[in-house]
């Protein structure tokens, strides 16, 4: 499950993923950043966040280029140490910002 918002300032999109982070995922999580116009900053929230695999990588690409690639904010925070292991062996600390 993701739970889609826009916090108190209505400048940064945060995404809120629930259990499972994987293909299953895929259509809701391109529909909830989708909803947001390109450029817009995004916090990914992965407190609840029990699992996670390659295919959840790529879609968080997606996202970063969604955001404005290079340029574009994109914030992933709460990860328990199985997901940040993975993040980290994608060398995804590169890419984005660890809260």
């Amino acid at each position: 499950m993701i739970i889609s918002q826009l916090d108190d300032s209505k400048s940064t999109a945060v995404l809120t993923i629930k259990g499972r982070f994987d293909y299953s995922c895929q259509q809701e999580f391109r529909e909830c950043f989708g909803q947001y116009p390109k450029g817009t900053e995004y916090v990914i929230d992965l407190t609840e966040v029990s699992y996670i695999d390659s295919s959840a990588l790529g879609m968080l690409l997606l996202l970063r280029d969604h955001a404005g690639g290079d340029g574009g904010k994109v914030a992933l925070k709460g990860a328990s140490e199985f997901v940040s292991s993975a993040l980290k062996m994608a060398r995804f600390e590169r890419l984005f910002t660890f809260r």
